[in-house]
């Protein structure tokens, strides 16, 4: 494989505007592609199998409108059941509402006018800008205050983008600057990272003719992206200017460059597509489209390093060193790191796993759920409205049950449900049953006494399904399912615990195995996925500790406490799974050249941290201060992402790549690279030695230029 990344590099290099061409052509087809042909990404949170799948298919089948998207307008007015006609009026004219229902709180201040769409799939923004003006317009006419949230906000919403990634994509730059020196250095990681972006993003809307992409993919998929984007150009750009200090010709340069950096980076992008593409043993259909969305744009991402990075690097020249003609300067910092970590390996090692263990430890008290409205900021009017309502009908007026009974050839048993229904405890009432007769179905919505987001609310459900609906349809033929958005997240979260050791299996197994194959060793690749779970772990942990207990969550702007969103745990292995083996990759594919120059492991170590440390470190402050720029959303649920993918990003790079890595290898000594005889004829050899090497190349690596000097 070297052998062919060397030619491809080389051949990049020597016709750059051939490859540069190529990428603007593919460029121009895949945007014009996705103008002319492109689908809209789904909005749907659904996942077959699930009790609240079969109500939502149940609702799909009547002309029930709880089956559909509905938004919440509520008034605060001295006599706000006065008010109530005129609000109504102005609501009913609005496109595509099909009607509202009201209620007044009891002591008459506070006003809730439920405003009902179709399914979310037969609406747009649109609809929740006309929804807001006239709102709006109402504000200007009366002295009420009136606040609106709902599902409508939920599907079509987006929360402000402010200047995070902005923010991010600033502080890569100076890291980039500071690191080479040179504009035109920093500028080729970031101009192909952005090209990347661009390719990737509008690629999307035509991958739907393939699986449905959820509408949120895209946003993650960039920040993902660009972050490996920039890493992986970093450590190209890197090897590239070590090459051009030995003395090589530009093109041969850029081949050595990708022969070796490059296969890491292959790799490297490999190992975080497998690991996203887990995903897919999820078993839940948007989680496993938001991992082909992301697969796909670091897959673009990989091939823009190996073939459009190479020929920018052809006609940048010599020119990409800046006025420093030699920017390659002995420096024995990080070798003096490596000397004293494996000189105290036990240490170390102890030291570093008892520190990241006890940062994964909240994990056993992890709670999965979906924030609601009421975890928003003030600022918001849909937390404005989730307050209102809960003051003036109860917490569990901002998540109704929606019960759908299946009545085809039981039509007697919708009374005696409801009343069952209304007798458990944890339900407050329930309203008129909706019965379409022609469907065979009938529609009960219940109003639990606790909050959407509330442990007892979920417990509500359960007992709900295993015990009120079998004891109330005994010796029926009618089944009855509880749906709605907040038994859909219930359901979601017992999925992905349920599902989650399957994904977490595949995905270390296929890790391992691709690490074997690249390593040819069993403890290193074993080492690493150790490692990287370690490093997720903490991650977990973290959020836990910062969004379930509060902990220092007022610093991020988090007001109060909220559950981890059930389907992040699942991104984040993924993601950091992947982006964790992207250092480990770099680290020890050095490692590995070096012991197999002079075959001393501890020698090797010290030269692969001497070699990538610096690098490491300013690629991972890059993948740090992407990621940070979600914590600067005012979402929650984008504000864990954040803290999650930045908090593992800076462990997997300083304590497990720079302290538990080289402590371990050093304890493990030549075990390190031990492979069965057996598998070594198994194994195909992935790098062999490249041809072509220049001389000058060859008399400085005999001249006695030794890697500790580089980074």
């Amino acid at each position: 494989m070297s052998q062919l990344l060397y030619r491809l590099g080389r051949s990049a290099a020597t016709r750059p505007w051939a490859a540069i061409g190529a990428w603007v052509l593919l460029a121009v087809v895949v945007i014009a592609s996705s103008s002319a042909f492109g689908r809209e990404l789904d909005e749907s949170f659904e996942a077959p199998g699930l009790d609240s799948y079969r109500a939502a298919e149940l609702l799909a089948e009547t002309q029930a409108a709880e089956g559909g998207v509905t938004a919440h307008v509520v008034l605060e007015a001295p006599d706000a059941a006065a008010e109530l006609p005129t609000v109504e009026a102005a609501l009913e004219a609005l496109p595509h509402v099909l009607g509202t229902t009201s209620n007044v709180s009891p002591e008459g201040d506070i006003a809730l006018v439920r405003v009902q769409y179709p399914a979310v799939a037969d609406l747009d923004k649109s609809d929740l800008a006309n929804l807001k003006e006239a709102v709006a317009d109402l504000r200007d006419e009366s002295s009420m205050t009136i606040e609106t949230g709902g599902d409508l906000f939920f599907a079509f919403e987006e929360a402000p983008t402010g200047l995070g990634g902005v923010a991010g994509l600033v502080v890569a730059m100076v890291i980039l600057l500071i690191a080479f020196g040179s504009l035109i250095a920093m500028g080729l990681p970031i101009g192909m990272a952005l090209f990347g972006l661009i390719v990737g993003i509008t690629s999307m809307k035509l991958v739907t003719y393939v699986i449905d992409i959820p509408a949120w993919a895209p946003e993650l998929a960039a920040m993902v992206g660009l972050g490996v984007g920039i890493d992986y150009a970093l450590f190209l750009v890197t090897r590239h200017r070590e090459n051009l200090a030995l003395g090589m010709p530009v093109a041969q340069a850029v081949g050595r460059a990708m022969a070796t950096a490059g296969q890491a980076v292959l790799f490297a992008g490999g190992t975080v597509v497998v690991a996203i593409l887990g995903l897919l043993f999820a078993g839940i259909p948007f989680v496993t489209g938001g991992g082909i969305a992301i697969s796909a744009m670091v897959l673009v991402m990989v091939l823009a390093s190996v073939t459009l990075l190479p020929a920018l690097l052809g006609l940048a020249g010599h020119r990409i060193n800046g006025r420093r003609r030699s920017p390659h300067r002995p420096s024995t910092g990080w070798h003096r790191w490596g000397a004293h970590v494996t000189r105290h390996a036990t240490s170390y090692a102890v030291g570093g796993g008892v520190l990241m263990l006890a940062l994964a430890a909240p994990v056993l008290a992890l709670d999965l759920g979906f924030p609601d409205d009421g975890t928003k900021p003030e600022s918001r009017t849909e937390r404005r409205a989730y307050d209102l309502i809960a003051e003036g009908f109860g917490p569990g007026a901002n998540g109704p049950l929606v019960i759908a009974v299946d009545i085809s050839r039981e039509q007697s048993v919708v009374g005696p449900l409801a009343a069952a229904v209304a007798a458990d405890p944890g339900i407050t009432s329930v309203g008129e049953p909706i019965v379409d007769l022609a469907a065979g179905v009938a529609t009960l919505v219940a109003q639990p006494t606790t909050s959407p987001q509330d442990v007892a609310t979920q417990e509500t459900v359960a007992r709900l399904r295993n015990d009120v609906f079998p004891a109330a349809l005994d010796g029926t033929s009618a089944t009855a399912h509880v749906g709605g958005q907040t038994a859909t997240f219930a359901d979601l979260g017992d999925r992905v615990q349920e599902r989650m050791p399957r994904f977490v299996a595949a995905v270390l197994l296929l890790s391992f195995l691709l690490l074997t194959l690249l390593f040819r060793s069993v403890l290193v690749p074993l080492k690493a996925v150790l490692m990287n779970l370690l490093s997720v772990g903490a991650a977990y942990g973290v959020l836990v500790m910062v969004f379930q207990w509060g902990w220092a969550a007022s610093l991020i702007g988090v007001e109060s406490t909220v559950p981890i969103v059930s389907f992040i745990p699942l991104f984040m292995f993924a993601i950091l799974f992947g982006l964790s083996m992207d250092y480990e990759v770099f680290l020890l594919s050095r490692v590995r050249e070096e012991h197999r120059r002079h075959g001393d492991n501890t020698r090797a170590v010290i030269e692969g941290i001497a070699g990538t440390g610096r690098t490491i470190t300013a690629a991972a402050l890059i993948m740090v201060a992407v990621f940070s720029g979600f914590v600067l959303g005012s979402d929650p649920v984008v504000k864990m992402m954040g803290v999650g993918l930045a908090t593992a990003i800076f462990l997997d790079a300083t304590v497990i790549r720079m302290v538990l890595v080289p402590a371990t290898m050093k304890l493990l000594g030549d075990a390190n690279w031990w492979l069965p005889a057996w598998l070594d004829r198994l194994l195909p050899e992935l790098d062999p030695a490249v041809a072509e090497q220049p001389a000058a190349a060859d008399t400085a690596a005999q001249g006695g230029v030794s890697s500790r000097g580089r980074g």
